[in-house]
């Protein structure tokens, strides 16, 4: 096993897997099966660019486990999209889905390339592909895709129509979709409106109002964004929000519904009215109550862990703290909430979506919150008790309760 500060995605949530397994007594030949992906998809994807050119992208789709329901788990478009990244990702969506009980096991998907930097006929052309290259190991009953960085509803929807063509209407095999495809309400919001769930019941225990927390949030993407305005309508205070190019702060709290706007009108977070300009790294090492890394991986690591100044991390993106930096985090006396916990709440309403698909029959916004926030604090609350009774880290409690479910499920189906 690597060093606590040098490990990699794929390292890191395979030392908290076995920490997992030790906690549990796990047997050898149930922790090699559950560990180890299920089936890992390279594939190329040509695409004759705007200018003329042919560019080849490298695609994955790794499916992980699927002991309790189908594989599922987001498609990303990144430059960094590579294998070891999507097999962490898979991965930690099997323990995800597991911990907060919904059906499903643990998939995930990726193609190396910049978004930012393709036309709509070229992004379109790109997951058209991709899609066709993976068509016959995903579906309804066998692997669900949805959107992750980079990509978005309208990509679902190029994914659902390339699927189509080869298997007929199924629009329960992406979620994620637009609502005119057979999206659900409340899908855009739901990863953002699970952090702020898991934030207000964590004030709670911490003895914080809401309506005098103070937080501040890495990353003004969805989750970010979504965040932030649910923290303000319960009460909460963002003092910060950053983005690629930096961030923002005001003491007093920000006007989100302006800083809305202003986004929308330029681009950036960056040149907001009435706030100070400060970098990335200044918003992570601020005084504040709860600090959302909602970016990318890696935000916080064994080089700045020590710099930390809230009284709780919140982790809204995947692996944005590093098995090292939680260590010193721990050391300080400062809580992480795990990813796995905190940002359920979007692949908790994917299953939402697709219920409905299969039901053919569309649920209001009231039962999508309802359903959401009853799943999402009753997992809070099962991963808090056991962090108490056992004096061990959310995380490690996470991990351990979601590990035993997989488990459990494939002794229950009988070992190979």
């Amino acid at each position: 096993m690597a060093n606590l500060k040098e490990m990699s995605p794929f390292e890191a949530v395979t030392y908290y897997f076995d920490q997992a397994c030790d906690r549990l007594v796990i047997r050898e030949e149930v922790r090699d099966l559950i560990c180890t992906s299920d089936r890992e998809m390279r594939v190329e994807v040509p695409v004759r660019m705007d200018n003329g050119d042919l560019e080849v992208f490298i695609g994955y789709r790794v499916q992980h486990n699927n002991c309790r329901g189908p594989y599922k788990g987001g498609v990303r478009y990144h430059p960094e999209a590579d294998e070891e990244e999507v097999r962490a990702l898979a991965s930690l969506m099997t323990w995800k889905t597991a911990l907060v009980g919904i059906p499903f096991g643990g998939a995930k998907g990726g193609v190396q390339c910049d978004p930012q930097g393709m036309s709509p006929r070229e992004l379109q052309t790109l997951t058209r592909r991709f899609t066709r290259s993976i068509s016959q190991i995903i579906g309804v009953n066998e692997d669900i895709p949805a959107p992750d960085v980079g990509t978005n509803s309208q990509t679902m929807a190029w994914m659902m129509s390339a699927y189509a063509e080869e298997h007929g209407y199924s629009p329960g095999v992406v979620t994620g979709k637009p609502l005119e495809l057979g999206g659900s309400v409340g899908r855009e919001q739901a990863t953002g409106r699970g952090v702020s769930l898991i934030i207000n019941e964590a004030a709670k225990d911490l003895g914080i109002p809401m309506e005098n927390s103070k937080s501040a949030i890495q990353g003004f993407g969805n989750v970010g964004s979504w965040t932030a305005w649910y923290l303000s309508e319960i009460g909460g205070t963002v003092i910060a929000v950053s983005d690629v190019n930096g961030g923002v702060y005001n003491v007093q709290g920000l006007d989100l519904d302006q800083l809305k706007t202003h986004v929308e009108n330029t681009g950036s977070v960056l040149g907001f009215n009435d706030a100070e300009a400060i970098t990335n790294d200044e918003l992570l090492e601020m005084e504040c109550d709860f600090l959302v890394p909602a970016a990318l991986g890696g935000a916080i690591n064994s080089g700045n862990a020590s710099k930390i100044r809230a009284r709780m991390v919140v982790e809204g993106a995947n692996n944005p703290v590093t098995p090292g930096g939680e260590m010193i985090l721990n050391d300080q006396g400062v809580t992480c909430l795990p990813d796995l916990l905190v940002n359920a709440g979007g692949v908790t309403v994917s299953y939402f979506e697709w219920v409905q698909n299969i039901q053919r029959f569309p649920w209001d916004l009231d039962r999508v919150n309802n359903a959401l926030e009853e799943i999402m604090i009753r997992a809070y609350r099962e991963v808090q008790t056991m962090t108490v009774r056992d004096n061990i880290t959310y995380r490690d409690a996470a991990f351990s309760i979601a590990v035993g479910r997989v488990a459990q499920a494939l002794e229950l189906q009988g070992l190979p």
